[in-house]
């Protein structure tokens, strides 16, 4: 029962987002959308964006940009602008716009976010409440240990939204797209929390087997033949108490498809 309980002791099944910008920076590409410079955990990652920012929004590039906008929505109220910075700082609170007027303008945004630069220029505008969508989930913390990392993810997947959602039309875009933000970003940091429940099963360390044992003998049998490999991983696994993430870290190996093998030798030799 020793053998059965170590080597066949639960499987690891793991769905992880996986670089999560580097989905967004593909399905940006594929539909014509912006994409931002590769997420860091960097805690000034926001004042790097700024920056990026102040050069793209008044650009050449930005300047036609917002002339396609006024000649597609003439009414949207952005006679007055002379670039995308200015649509940014026309959404902020203290630009003068009540909300009714902001909420036509981002909702025009949305309808144009196909446009790489007017997908920019929604995101740079989301910025704050993307912000705020991470304080009210604190950041992950308990289950993220670096805030920035946080920050990066929820605006990576700010930006899948808004490929996602580019050419609908929404009366009041910001606050639909901030919820739906907040729904991904929850089931994210679920993903991780269960993850790392999930990888710590493989850094116990178990009582090794008595020294002698019928199974000591069955493995020794096993030296030398075309199963050489799973009897040494086994030896170590139940008489040396290693843990399963150590020996794959050794055998250059997933901890999962490792113990997948191990059940199979098991069950095929030792049971």
């Amino acid at each position: 029962m020793c053998v059965v309980k170590c080597v066949l002791s639960g499987t690891l099944s793991i769905v992880r987002n996986g670089p999560i910008w580097c989905a967004a920076w593909d399905a940006a590409l594929c539909r014509g959308a912006c994409v931002l410079v590769a997420m860091t955990t960097n805690p000034d990652l926001l004042g790097q964006l700024r920056r990026e920012w102040q050069h793209l929004g008044r650009s050449h590039e930005a300047r036609q940009s917002l002339e396609r906008l006024r000649q597609r929505h003439p009414n949207a109220g952005l006679g007055q602008m002379s670039d995308l910075c200015d649509i940014v700082d026309a959404l902020e609170v203290r630009s003068g716009l009540c909300v009714l007027e902001r909420a036509q303008i981002v909702r025009v945004l949305l309808e144009e976010a196909c446009d790489p630069l007017v997908h920019r220029t929604l995101l740079q505008t989301l910025l704050p409440g993307i912000v705020s969508v991470c304080r009210q989930l604190r950041f992950g913390d308990g289950i993220i240990r670096d805030p920035g990392e946080t920050l990066g993810v929820a605006i990576a997947l700010a930006s899948e939204l808004l490929v996602d959602w580019a050419g609908e039309s929404r009366q009041y875009s910001a606050p639909d797209i901030l919820s739906a933000l907040r729904g991904r970003l929850r089931r994210w940091l679920l993903k991780e929390k269960a993850a790392q429940r999930a990888l710590s099963q493989y850094d116990v360390v178990d009582e090794p087997a008595a020294p002698s044992s019928p199974l000591l003998a069955r493995l020794s049998t096993l030296r030398g033949s075309q199963y050489d490999r799973m009897a040494r991983i086994t030896y170590a696994r139940v008489f040396e108490g290693r843990s399963l993430r150590e020996l794959a870290h050794d055998d250059h190996s997933a901890p999962s498809s490792l113990q997948a093998e191990l059940q199979h030798f098991a069950i095929r030799f030792l049971i």
